[in-house]
């Protein structure tokens, strides 16, 4: 169902992933909140999160040794040939098959949780 390419989610396949990732939140998955609708919304329509990284001490020296002078003019950088790009699709497909077999995994995990639970009670 992940990255199937069908176009935009039906309602019935958000909600099912809104109640996937309350399971694997250790929640029933009939109190999903609004938060795990838009997650889910989000991972169905292939959204890329777009806030910023976290600020700290590694980002902010970044930002100060940043720094261009007058006869610093730089070098040529060559445009991407066609390699690359099939590379980058290539990789792009494979974290995301990575990133669902993980969610399919821990929503897995969740679910055996929860059959050892109803067999010890």
């Amino acid at each position: 169902m992940h990255g199937n390419g069908l176009g935009v989610p039906s309602r019935e396949d958000v909600e099912k992933r809104a109640r996937e990732i309350a399971m694997i939140d250790e929640r029933s998955a009939e109190e999903f909140t609004d938060a795990d609708w838009n997650q889910a919304r989000r991972e169905l329509l292939g959204e890329v999160d777009q806030n910023p990284p976290e600020e700290d001490a590694n980002t902010l020296k970044l930002e100060t040794e940043w720094e261009t002078t007058p006869d610093n003019r730089g070098h040529k950088v060559e445009p991407p040939g066609a390699d690359e790009d099939e590379e980058t699709l290539g990789g792009h497909m494979v974290s995301e098959g990575v990133d669902e077999a993980a969610r399919d995994q821990m929503l897995e995990a969740r679910r055996e949780e929860l059959e050892q639970e109803r067999d010890i009670t």
